[in-house]
């Protein structure tokens, strides 16, 4: 995210000295070239160094914004090596995680109703189990469904990736801030698609580290069905 963030930052600053030159060339182009100013107009047709600078400069431009979206583009398509791996299984109408480096312990996590929000939960965005991630660590993500195409994404992440059927698609997060990142299915997946968001809390290490240990007995690893929701901290 910091990458498309500073990605956006160029586009603005191209974008503002395109606008400002145009707007500078129309007021001169009106004051210089009017009837009134100029009663014998030239009749020039061509020019050839002015052919050859208005071809060449856009050319520089789109070269300038090619070069780093290219570089984003690659950044976000490659993972890393990753130093743990989470799955997401998007379901009708919620997500299924599963944590195979730590035991293989799954959950599943549905939306929390707006007559169950505690003071401070977010209606539409909290979920009954988050996903928990250490900070500081690249997790690879693998995405995938058990019904119709889904769509992972984290906007905090710079994250969105497609849960298709039959197939699993990967991405990736390095979180380098502790705290509670919210997302949403991105894809229209049915009635209920509105509702099926995601929560990630990241915490240090040391206390990824224990929730996964509590996890392993706290969660049935076998149906990937929740037993009871367990707090990070």
């Amino acid at each position: 995210m910091e990458q498309l963030i500073s990605f956006h930052t160029l586009l603005l600053v191209v974008i503002a000295l395109v606008v400002a030159f145009v707007t500078l060339l129309l007021l001169y182009v009106v004051a210089r070239y009017n009837a009134k100013s100029n009663p014998n107009p030239s009749r020039t047709s061509h020019n050839t160094l002015l052919e050859v600078v208005w071809t060449a400069v856009p050319v520089i431009i789109l070269i300038v914004v090619a070069v780093p979206s290219f570089r984003v583009l690659y950044f976000l398509e490659v993972t890393p090596e990753a130093e743990m791996t989470i799955k997401a299984t998007g379901r009708q109408w919620y997500w299924d995680y599963e944590y195979p480096d730590h035991g293989g312990f799954g959950f599943s996590a549905y939306m929390i109703p707006d007559n169950e929000l505690k003071p401070g939960q977010k209606r539409l965005l909290e979920t009954d189990n988050r996903v928990v991630l250490p900070v500081n660590t690249t997790v690879r993500v693998l995405v995938t469904a058990g019904d119709v195409i889904h769509s992972w994404a984290v906007p905090a992440f710079g994250v969105k990736k497609d849960g298709v059927p039959g197939r699993i698609n990967e991405t990736w997060v390095r979180i380098e801030r502790e705290g509670v990142y919210y997302g949403q299915c991105s894809e229209i997946c049915g009635t209920n698609h509105g509702y099926m968001p995601i929560t990630v809390e990241a915490v240090s290490k040391e206390k990824f580290a224990e929730w996964a240990a509590k996890a392993k007995t706290a969660f049935d690893a076998q149906s990937g069905r929740d037993v009871a929701a367990l707090p990070a901290r």
